[in-house]
């Protein structure tokens, strides 16, 4: 014969109630608690909340504690790598331009620098060339010095 045994939660501290233990309380507007010992009726008596006392499971229970089962580490995700086009490069010739060799990119690179600086020397030649053909220029003419033009009155 197997015996099944009522065990009871505490209403204040959440703790079992075995039989034999507890006591009931039944308030007047028919709502029953079931308390595990004085202690835990006093307190509730005394309107304390139980998620702030310490040594209640409801405490336990918010301020996870003792739950060593449920230790699984977080796993990271891994970034990943992904290559894209940047403005005014595609994927194709970036990829090109890194698998070429370093001597190659620097006679490159060594060219374009020429070009931009023959095409400076270039663009400073004509600029010469304008200022030659216009001649000097005629400063503009100053006013006197006492009357300023567009202004009336006295000193003050």
């Amino acid at each position: 014969q197997l015996i099944n045994m009522k065990i009871e939660l505490c209403a204040f501290s959440g703790l079992k109630i075995y039989p034999g233990h507890g006591k009931k309380v039944v308030k007047i507007d028919g709502k029953g608690y079931v308390f595990l010992n004085g202690k835990c009726e006093k307190a509730h008596a005394m309107k304390r909340n139980p998620r702030k006392t310490n040594w209640t499971v409801l405490y336990r229970r918010k301020h996870k504690k003792g739950q060593t089962e449920e230790v699984t580490k977080k796993r990271t995700r891994r970034t990943t790598k992904f290559q894209r086009a940047i403005t005014g490069a595609t994927l194709n010739d970036i990829l090109a331009k890194r698998n070429q060799k370093p001597e190659v990119r620097k006679a490159q690179r060594e060219q374009a620098i020429r070009a931009a600086k023959e095409k400076q020397k270039a663009k400073e030649a004509t600029k010469k060339s304008k200022t030659a053909t216009k001649g000097p220029k005629q400063k503009a003419s100053k006013p006197a010095m006492g009357a300023k033009p567009g202004r009336v009155g006295g000193k003050r």
